[in-house]
């Protein structure tokens, strides 16, 4: 008969097997970084992004060929929805289009190709982290959508493009869908990364004073506009990112300079893969006469063919930032003619 502190011991062993066993049925799951449950939600989707996918949702095709991901950030309706319209008919094969809109905004859900195209989106609020929470977000559900997604395209509600579809498409993939195909791991990101900006300073110490070390020293900050073209591979690096989102996600303590969405993503490319980013971007906006941190606010009798056929000369899209200018270029646009190659 075995003794009694052997049979002691047995049953202690015994006891934290099962406690080990049973307790996550048992017990909730702890969360060790205190990562809000929200923001759980988004770690779990970017997780399930970035895995192999092998299967394509109700929303794609399964046509075998490069597509662009259109991702329209929004709080407002989608008011150039008739223009944009135009600008992918007859192209239904090579494009997606992925809509996130602030919940709290009541952004109507509008007919035609943007019906149905909006992802589970969550609050937004300018010059706050929730911003670039928002655009990973429009990334994961693309990539887990469409494998065939090889760009995507992050454009606001006030956005029109300068150019047709082909052009555009040409721009980014070429004339050979075969080369397009096996020159994915050199696809470029269009966006913009500046080191030169008398508001780095101010805006490097948004959230304290060397907060941002040891991640980010102040010679790698950067600045750029918040909307980009990011080829798949930048796509799954944003993803995959944790280190710099720490830095970025914490509060501001001075307001006036805290613009994250136009830090976090020209800072982050720049560290890791600059040669592979344009440095600048596709869509053209207009600074002058800005207020409050947005740029010119274009008026109805200034949207005109000149206007688009002096933007177009490299830039893809246009902020117009006025719905007042949308009849003009719904009559009138499709029809513009210039020394611009392939206006719409």
């Amino acid at each position: 008969m075995l003794s009694s502190p052997i049979m002691y011991s047995f049953s202690l062993l015994l006891s934290f097997s099962l406690i080990y066993l049973f307790s996550p049925q048992i017990l909730p799951l702890q969360n060790p970084q205190n990562i809000p449950l929200d923001e759980l939600d988004d770690l779990t989707l970017f997780k399930k992004a970035l895995k192999p996918c092998t299967t394509t949702s109700h929303l794609s095709t399964k046509n075998p060929t490069p597509k662009i991901a259109f991702l329209f950030l929004t709080n407002s309706d989608l008011s150039f929805a008739p223009l944009w319209e135009r600008f992918f008919r007859g192209y239904s094969n090579l494009y997606n289009i992925y809509v996130h809109a602030d919940p709290f905004s009541k952004v109507s859900n509008p007919d035609g190709i943007f019906k149905d195209q909006f992802i589970p989106g969550k609050k937004t609020e300018r010059g706050s982290p929730s911003l670039i929470s928002a655009e990973k977000r429009l990334l994961a559900r693309a990539i887990l959508d469409d494998p065939f997604n090889h760009y995507f395209a992050l454009v606001s509600q006030h956005c029109v493009p300068l150019h047709s579809f082909q052009y555009m498409y040409t721009t980014l993939f070429g004339h050979s869908i075969l080369e397009a195909f096996t020159a994915q791991s050199h696809h470029q990101s269009f966006i913009e990364i500046l080191s030169q900006d008398p508001n780095l300073p101010d805006r490097y110490n948004a959230r304290g004073e060397n907060s941002m070390l040891p991640e980010i020293p102040f010679e790698k900050f950067r600045v750029g506009s918040q909307f980009f073209v990011l080829a798949k591979r930048h796509a799954f690096l944003v993803l995959k990112d944790r280190k710099l989102w720490r830095k970025f996600k914490l509060p501001c303590l001075n307001i006036e300079s805290c613009y994250p969405e136009e830090h976090y993503f020209p800072t982050l490319l720049s560290m890791k893969d600059p040669r592979g980013c344009s440095q600048y971007t596709l869509t053209n906006v207009d600074w002058t006469d800005s207020f409050d941190g947005h740029p010119h606010l274009y008026q109805a009798e200034e949207v005109s063919p000149n206007l688009v056929l002096a933007e177009g000369t490299v830039e893809l899209c246009l902020d117009i930032c006025e719905w007042s200018g949308v009849e003009w270029m719904r009559k009138n646009y499709v029809g513009v003619k210039g020394k611009r190659p392939s206006p719409m």
